[in-house]
């Protein structure tokens, strides 16, 4: 049983090294002054979430408190403790200027409103 218990905790921790990787999911929706950014990061306190805004990179981090008695065998782990994601923002934002209108956390969904700039003028053709 030693051995099945040990293969159920391997698949746990790379369950959980590829949702670190490759997760939180995050989906944008822009308009002509927002762009609304949607990152669902259950489980984690919103005091535990740090977020940064350098130019075009969103930077998340987060890291959850453990829970649980040290008398507690862990049987799975799946969910991931931190979470450490750059992402690209899709906006032409300008250094020094403040550009998060609303932060968010709720029911494990961080929203965000980040005002973008305002694209070159167009140019009339003759």
């Amino acid at each position: 049983m030693g051995l099945v218990n040990e293969v159920i905790k391997e698949i746990g921790n790379k369950s959980r090294e590829f949702y670190e990787f490759v997760l939180p999911p995050v989906d944008m929706y822009r308009n002509e002054n927002n762009l609304k950014v949607v990152i669902d990061i259950p489980g984690f306190n919103k005091e535990d979430i740090k977020l940064t805004l350098c130019e075009d990179i969103l930077s998340i981090k987060a890291q959850k408190k453990v829970d649980g008695k040290e008398s507690d065998a862990l049987i799975s782990n799946q969910r991931p403790n931190v979470i450490d994601k750059k992402i690209r923002l899709p906006i032409d934002i300008k250094q020094g200027e403040e550009k998060i209108e609303s932060a968010k956390y709720e029911n494990g969904v961080l929203t965000l409103i980040i005002h973008t700039a305002k694209k070159g003028k167009s140019i009339q053709i003759e």
